[in-house]
């Protein structure tokens, strides 16, 4: 919906006062820097300021899932699944070589996993559905951060309950940092914020509801109210100077189109795996569901008091009826008023891993096919028991994703990240936050998609599956093992 339509909405939920952003961001243990916010008299910003979640060490914590009650807004609350009591969940924050030791406390009514999105994990650890354990029950994990420095996250991951448990809220950021990380010099502290992109369905209370429909389950469940780490429609008042924002498609299902208002560019700086080779400056940026950018922006030349909109632009999308490809405004950044601190972006990345030799190697064939209301891969429906693929440890594959079918289907692979060869059909061409190294990767309808695999690290039984979590419910995962 659009900025006007939600803030009314949002003034007859309640006709209180709005927080301010520093008593809110004081809560949750953020730095509200010199930005622009209401005044004490209730002037300024409509709405909310950004809810950010504690940043903790992975080592040594205990994450609780259960249900409780959530601020949507001034005077509105909603019942949710959270980690901790949050939404989003705490970030968690490590470094390369780091232990990862965390308890999953299931206060839940119903079984749930954690699985660390993106994260190279080892199978007991990955948070495949056969792990979840029941209502009251804990699970250990204890493993070896092995990732370069990225954005990462976390999510349940039952069988058939994670698209519910994840829109009910339940999902949190995982950032790693290197030494590479720490030489490049980027915005941190109050300038460096991640920012997990929803979208979710309110009742005529303005409680958070999920309750797919056949349509839905063909689509996936599509909200008409953006929120944006568990706020609807909030603003962050920014400093005049340069930003870094982790951004991450949290939805179900819904694929996000993003751009800034007033003329200002993305510099993308990196994706899913870490940093990209270079930066390269971009007006807009397609995400899909499980999909992260890493970006910059640049507020220096921006007038003080103006607002910059985030926003998800409209574009079209053939298949059945469906609120997706509709224009969404996400957030607002409000500029402050203090004099422009100017910071110059970098000009160089890490650089990439050495990509392995793909002539002569073996390749697969994945399609993804939807119709009837059924989502399968290669026509079959998940099954917890059989094992689809086989890969040996260490060899390069090739593999290609095929979707003959009217939906977007952005595909996940768990254990290792791949690098994203061609796409033909649809779009016809690569884009550049599909560069260096990819966990997720969007097919649009009627597209191929070659990448190259290559697990170096674990053997075990992982999975590969639709990033659309309806589909992913209803079958459209597989089995496969690194031998």
């Amino acid at each position: 919906m659009k900025r006007s339509e939600f803030l009314k909405r949002l003034s007859a939920w309640s006709g209180a006062a709005a927080v301010t952003p520093s008593a809110w961001l004081a809560a949750c243990g953020g730095d509200t820097g010199a930005g622009t916010g209401p005044s004490d008299d209730g002037s300024g910003p409509d709405g909310s300021p950004l809810q950010l979640p504690p940043t903790l060490r992975p080592d040594g914590l205990s994450l609780t899932a259960r249900e409780g009650t959530v601020s949507l807004g001034p005077g509105q609350t909603s019942r949710a699944w959270m980690y901790d009591d949050l939404l989003p969940g705490p970030t968690l924050r490590g470094r390369t070589g780091d232990g990862v030791r965390m308890t999953l406390v299931n206060g839940l009514q119903e079984q749930t996993v954690v699985h660390w999105h993106g994260v190279d994990a080892p199978e007991h650890a990955d948070g495949h559905p056969r792990l979840a354990v029941g209502p009251g029950a804990t699970l250990a994990y204890d493993f070896t951060l092995e990732n370069r420095a990225g954005t990462y996250w976390y999510h349940p991951h039952p069988h058939e309950r994670t698209a519910i448990q994840t829109y009910r809220g339940m999902a949190g950021f995982f950032l790693v940092d290197d030494a590479d990380s720490d030489a490049l010099d980027l915005p941190a502290g109050s300038r460096e914020v991640p920012l997990v992109l929803q979208d979710k369905r309110l009742d005529g209370s303005g409680e958070i509801v999920y309750a797919p429909s056949g349509p839905d389950i063909m689509t996936g469940f599509l909200g008409d109210v953006p929120f944006v780490n568990g706020t609807p429609f909030p603003y962050l008042p920014v400093d005049r100077t340069l930003y870094r924002f982790r951004l991450l498609n949290g939805s179900n299902a819904r694929i996000f189109d993003l751009a800034l208002t007033t003329g200002l560019s993305f510099v993308l700086i990196g994706n899913d795996g870490g940093f990209l080779e270079r930066p390269e400056t971009l007006q807009s940026i397609l995400l899909g569901p499980g999909e992260r950018v890493d970006v910059l922006v640049d507020f220096t030349g921006a007038p003080a008091g103006d607002t910059v909109v985030l926003q998800s632009r409209a574009f079209s999308l053939a298949g059945p009826p469906s609120s997706q490809g509709v224009a969404m405004d996400l957030m607002r950044f409000v500029i402050s008023s203090a004099p422009a601190a100017p910071r110059a972006l970098p000009e160089a990345l890490p650089a990439l891993p050495a990509s392995p030799p793909t002539e002569g190697v073996p390749q697969q064939t994945f399609s993804f096919t939807s119709g009837m209301g059924r989502h399968r891969i290669n026509g079959s429906a998940f099954q917890m028991d059989r094992v689809d693929a086989r890969i040996p440890l260490g060899e390069p594959q090739v593999w290609r994703f095929l979707n003959s079918s009217p939906v977007p289907h952005p595909v996940h692979l768990h254990s290792a990240q791949f690098r994203v060869r061609s796409r033909i059909g649809g779009r016809g061409r690569l884009y550049p936050w599909e560069g260096g190294l990819k966990d997720t990767v969007l097919l649009m309808p009627f597209e191929s998609v070659e990448v190259v695999v290559h697990f170096v690290r674990h053997r075990g039984l992982y999975l590969m599956h639709c990033h659309n979590l309806e589909h992913e419910d209803d079958g459209m995962m597989l089995n496969f093992e690194v031998t």
